[in-house]
């Protein structure tokens, strides 16, 4: 009785939120017009289709989107007579999606979990597997695969002690949900801990794909390019390179920390800033010039063009290039971390072999980062007075940086082999062994 009493309120929350969803969806269209269109996609409602066996994916945006890329490749190639549909929630992760796969795969929105849209979804689809990345957990998409017999999976699967606490309010129904995943691949034995203390059956640990992620060139070459400019610029005739510390992926009050504290900053370095979400760079742009900042923006660079050494703030105001960010850079601090936001990804600076600073908020990769601190690739922060200390620190001592380094690159790939270990259970799934896709004998 529990569970349906969960699931009325869950559905009747879901019909109530409507006007709300379309609200949102209007105002975040107003500086990303990419959320005004495929809306019919969002409730169900397609115009592709495949002739073909499908295997779904989803991957709600940028960062499941990258993460999914080495999984997407090795389904392509195990699977040549299969279709590949990779569903999204945003804008940027369609995007990515299409950046990292072209016309490879069929792509498009996701239904919102309510009963009907997602009945319309695997009406029209009829996928032979569905897998869902890290934490998409929603019982009307996983109580319609299960009435359908469709095997899902869920890869890379991450939980937080704080999302863990969310998910136990609603009790049985994210029980149900739960269990009704063939396959669980989690990141870690903690997340799997986690996932299984809700109810949870089928769990393995296959490790994290993000370290299986391959630096794609073109961005490496990008990056190079970037170096070059910024080494170009007039610095009173030195040769020496410019230091530059990079702020990754900050979020909403970081930067006026970072801004705060930048005349602690080596007086010839440059701070590369760039925000996680794009509806946030013309407010941190506004920011920089309230403060008078010399800054210039990435959007505006054309090759070839050197960056002035007045410029003191380079702002990252473009999509789909951390790699090449990271590959310009000498220090890397990854956001979301010196506010209680929980952190981003620090894989992508290691796998480049940079020196690594992280805040002192990292619940939603607590287990990396705390290998990447052990394996001496990163170091925590108080504050933002504490990694100006730190950032200094490193330009200033070239062997601490050539370490750091070093350890970085060491830490990727130690972590490496996900991919095929997830790939190994999937297997198990589309031939409709359960028992193997559970690593059961």
């Amino acid at each position: 009785m529990k569970y349906w009493v969960h699931a009325w309120w869950y559905d009747l929350l879901w019909y109530c939120a409507t006007p709300l969803i379309a609200v949102y969806l209007l105002w975040r269209g107003r500086k990303q017009k990419e959320y005004r269109q495929h809306w019919g996609e969002r409730w169900g409602f397609y115009a592709i289709k495949s002739d073909a066996p499908l295997i779904w994916v989803h991957a709600v945006s940028v960062g499941e989107t990258q993460a999914a890329q080495p999984l997407v490749e090795a389904l392509l190639a195990a699977y040549p007579n299969h279709r590949i549909l990779l569903t999204h929630m945003t804008p940027t992760g369609r995007a990515t999606g299409e950046r990292l796969f072209g016309d490879r795969v069929l792509r498009c929105y996701l239904a919102y979990d309510y009963p009907c849209a997602t009945a319309r979804f695997f009406k029209h689809f009829q996928p032979v597997l569905g897998i869902l990345l890290e934490t998409e957990i929603w019982p009307n998409l996983l109580r319609q695969a299960r009435q359908r017999g469709v095997p899902m999976a869920l890869v890379n699967a991450r939980l937080s002690e704080k999302s863990a606490r969310k998910a136990h309010r609603w009790g049985s129904l994210m029980r149900t949900a739960l269990r009704s995943l063939r396959l669980i691949a989690a990141q870690t034995p903690a997340d799997a801990q986690r996932l299984q203390a809700l109810g949870a059956a089928h769990v393995v640990v296959t490790g994290n794909l993000k370290f299986d992620v391959a630096l794609d060139e073109s961005l490496h070459q990008l990056g190079l390019q970037w170096r070059n400019a910024i080494d170009a610029g007039d610095r009173e005739n030195t040769r020496q390179p410019r230091p530059v510390v990079l702020a990754a992926s900050t979020r909403e009050g970081e930067e006026a920390l970072i801004l705060e504290k930048l005349p602690a900053l080596a007086a010839d370095a440059l701070l590369v800033l760039v925000p996680r979400h794009p509806q946030r760079f013309e407010e941190v742009a506004q920011f920089l010039h309230q403060q008078n900042i010399p800054f210039a923006r990435r959007s505006q660079w054309q090759p070839g063009q050197a960056i002035a050494a007045s410029v003191r703030v380079w702002l990252g105001d473009s999509m789909g290039e951390m790699p090449a960010y990271c590959t310009v850079c000498d220090a890397a601090f990854i956001g979301g971390s010196l506010l209680p936001l929980g952190g981003q990804n620090l894989i992508e600076a290691c796998a480049v072999g940079k020196p690594v600073l992280i805040g002192p908020h990292t619940f939603n990769f607590a287990q990396a980062s705390e290998q990447a601190i052990t394996a001496g690739a990163a170091r925590r922060v108080d504050d933002a007075t504490m990694l100006m200390t730190l950032a200094n620190r490193i330009l200033q001592q070239p062997e601490k940086q050539e370490a750091m380094a070093s350890a970085a690159l060491a830490f990727s790939q130690q972590h490496r082999g996900a991919t095929q270990r997830t790939m190994a259970r999937l297997a198990g799934l589309l031939t409709g062994n359960s028992d193997a896709a559970a690593g059961k004998s």
